[in-house]
């Protein structure tokens, strides 16, 4: 029974390809052996449970770890962040790796992507992470960020609901959300309005990193209407 994972491992990693060049301007320092290792991980256990697809193997450098990585552009410096229903930990975990001065919680209500998840920051040796299972609703109130972060969770004006109890007056939350970016922000506008948020603004990170540049809906918390409050106090 031992060897069904390494069974099922191997076939799957050998599929994974060489980082292409530009990994090594954005992963520097420490941060390119735990990409490599990230990577591993990604492409053996995480397909083997079921938390990548096998058919996205080939493309881990190029579409998860380079297009999460590029982020970090938008990300201030020192923050703690949350990470929204971080999955295989995408795009918290990278965050994690190549920025050391900010603090990641990585939330996630599923138990074995939080054990998957446990198990990479333990591998990866990040002492600026943190795992927890649960849902962002359950979390409000309780835990406050600086910035909150979401790749393909839901859309925006759910996500909205879900991250802005989350945040600090100030905050932001940074949304990947590539070419539907422009028609969920549209569509978010009622929502945007009744979470109290200050801005709502599309940006594009990873100019010469990766194509097409990433493309982030980021929204600056205010302070929501007092009905919200009452609401989320409940």
């Amino acid at each position: 029974m031992g060897d069904q994972p390494q069974k099922g491992h191997r076939p799957v990693s050998d599929e994974l390809p060489e980082p292409p060049e530009i990994a090594r301007d954005v992963f520097v320092g420490e941060a390119w052996d735990r990409a490599r290792a990230f990577a591993e991980l990604l492409a053996g256990p995480g397909v083997v449970r079921g938390l990548l697809g096998p058919r996205e193997v080939p493309r881990i450098w190029d579409r998860h770890l380079l297009n999460c990585a590029v982020v970090a552009e938008a990300v201030p410096e020192e923050v703690r962040l949350v990470d929204i229903g971080s999955g295989a930990g995408l795009p918290g975990l990278v965050l994690a790796i190549v920025r050391q001065d900010i603090t990641v919680t990585l939330l996630e209500p599923l138990l074995r992507r939080t054990v998957f998840l446990e198990e990479c920051v333990g591998v990866l040796k990040l002492d600026n992470v943190e795992v927890l299972r649960g849902r962002a609703e359950e979390l409000a109130g309780q835990r406050e960020f600086d910035v909150a972060s979401a790749r393909a969770v839901a859309p925006l004006d759910r996500l909205l609901t879900w991250a802005m109890p989350l945040l600090r007056e100030g905050g932001e939350l940074i949304a990947m959300k590539g070419e539907r970016a422009a028609g969920e922000l549209a569509e978010a506008q009622s929502q945007l309005q009744a979470s109290g948020a200050r801005t709502a603004e599309l940006v594009t990170v990873g100019h010469g990193k990766v194509e097409p540049p990433a493309t982030l809906v980021r929204v600056v918390a205010g302070r929501a209407p007092e009905r919200a409050r009452r609401r989320r106090r409940r």
